[in-house]
């Protein structure tokens, strides 16, 4: 939340914009469901549909979005890596 309040910021809209203009942003993202309870809300949200983001702000939000790796996989990362193959390294890589 710090990273949108601060990318918000930045760009003098809200954290919640950031979020939805970040949500439309990704790739297999086509449309989304917004919720308010008031007006001001709605328009809001909106709103977010005209925020450009650069790309170290998708970084950005990408890195701190990212859940972790589950075991067994967090460990073989730290114990392992020097003996996976191609296939085991997919579960290493940053895009996904």
């Amino acid at each position: 939340v710090d990273v949108l309040a601060h990318i918000g910021n930045n760009h003098g809209v809200s954290a919640a914009q950031v979020a939805l203009a970040w949500l439309l942003g990704r790739p297999a993202v086509s449309s989304l469901v917004i919720g308010g309870r008031t007006e001001a809300q709605f328009k809001d949200n909106i709103a977010a549909a005209s925020l450009v983001l650069t790309s170290n702000e998708r970084a950005r939000l990408d890195a701190v979005s990212r859940p972790p790796v589950l075991y067994p996989y967090w460990h073989q990362q730290f114990t392992a890596k020097d003996r996976f193959g191609p296939a085991d390294l997919v579960l290493d890589r940053e895009d996904i």
